[in-house]
């Protein structure tokens, strides 16, 4: 046991939330991961490396595992999809409100042509190009965890799999009011700018994982596609929740990357193990507990 507590005092000097459960001799460490950060920030990973280095096995995320007939599949329905259907715009789609913000938050554009897009394509731009949501070179917990295990030769699996036919179906046969949720978060992310996105990812390096869970951005990503997926959400969540359960009943230490809305959500993976009785060490991720501890 003394070799696990190393471990877990080792990961925590890390800017990321780790946690640890025990049940008898097996040792779960849960590693909070966030995308999009992008790669000129400066974090220290050097203590996570380390506690990687000396775990037994390392789970992943779920790989999506597409067939050449889907890959084709998508690209084809992809271009009949990008825009909304014929003669209708995103007016027809949200809420008066949220199509007045979303015109000043767009006065800047060249043209209209946003206004027929996609809403998923539309909450996904609305991310990149103005919320300063990284999606090109980036460097996350999940990128340095997959090196160091590479090198040092550490069983790696995923909690599971995605089939590609699921993964095209999700995409092109939702209809166009599924995004709009979706486009509603992605909006007030907008609104905060590229502040907010640098402000996420201060928080999630001060282990404030709350204000993390917080922040427009993060909501935006959790309910846009995958994570608000009606049909592939439920089955990404009950597969980690599985591979938790057989986690803790391995002998060792695992060590389980996974995105934070994943573990701090409510009914995530956290609540989950605490309304199962265990004792889980690491920062708090209820934002109720939080404020209850203000004077």
């Amino acid at each position: 046991m003394t070799t696990v507590d190393e471990i877990v005092v080792t990961a925590r000097r890390t800017e990321a939330p780790i946690w640890q459960v025990t049940r008898g001799d097996s040792t779960l460490i849960l590693v909070g991961a966030i995308s999009g950060v992008p790669r000129d920030v400066e974090w220290r990973p050097e203590a996570l490396e380390a506690a990687t280095r000396r775990s037994q096995r390392i789970l992943f995320p779920q790989e999506g595992r597409a067939s050449v007939a889907d890959v084709f599949r998508l690209i084809w329905r992809i271009r009949t999809v990008a825009s909304l259907p014929r003669g209708t715009t995103t007016a027809d789609y949200l809420s008066p409100d949220v199509q007045a913000r979303l015109d000043v938050v767009m006065a800047d554009q060249k043209n209209d042509s946003w206004r027929t897009n996609s809403l998923m394509i539309l909450s996904m731009d609305l991310m990149s190009d103005k919320a300063g949501y990284e999606r090109g070179r980036t460097r996350n917990a999940t990128d340095v965890i997959k090196k160091v295990a590479r090198d040092a030769r550490i069983p790696v699996r995923p909690v599971g799999t995605v089939r590609g036919d699921e993964i095209v179906d999700s995409l092109i046969t939702a209809p166009p009011a599924t995004y709009a949720p979706c486009v509603e978060r992605a909006l007030a992310a907008a609104e905060a700018g590229p502040e907010g996105a640098a402000i996420r990812i201060a928080d999630w390096r001060a282990r404030r994982v709350p204000e993390v869970m917080a922040q427009p951005l993060e909501q935006a990503l959790g309910l846009c596609w995958p994570w608000g997926d009606p049909e592939i959400a439920p089955l990404l969540r009950r597969q980690w929740a599985e591979a938790v359960q057989t986690a803790l009943g391995e002998p060792g230490v695992t060590m389980a990357v996974a995105q934070l809305r994943v573990l701090a959500e409510p009914d995530g993976v956290l609540d989950a193990l605490a309304a199962q009785g265990y004792e889980i060490e690491g920062p708090e991720w209820k934002a109720e507990a939080v404020e209850a501890t203000v004077p």
